[in-house]
């Protein structure tokens, strides 16, 4: 209940954020359910207005809980990436 309750001075936070990613363009990596009816696909792709050299993967078939049903080829990304991101 208090995420709710804090909703709306998260959502003024927002703009910060967003602002700090445009200013320091710090490598991402962008993994979605684009299933997920809290944060549809569209969500995922607003990042890239602000981070456009950001990786982003999207699993078809996943939603909110894409760890509980993708975690062996997110883990996998993950670790290609970190890895990438280190040189």
């Amino acid at each position: 209940m208090q995420v709710i309750a804090g909703l709306k001075e998260n959502l003024a936070w927002f703009p910060r954020y967003q602002a700090y990613l445009r200013d320091h363009q710090p490598p991402a990596l962008i993994v979605w359910g684009p299933r997920d009816g809290y944060m549809p696909e569209r969500s995922a792709r607003a990042y890239l207005r602000d981070l456009p050299n950001a990786e982003l993967h999207l699993f078809e078939d996943g939603g909110h809980w894409l760890l509980e049903t993708h975690l062996y080829e997110v883990a996998r990304l993950s670790r290609d990436f970190l890895v990438r991101s280190q040189r």
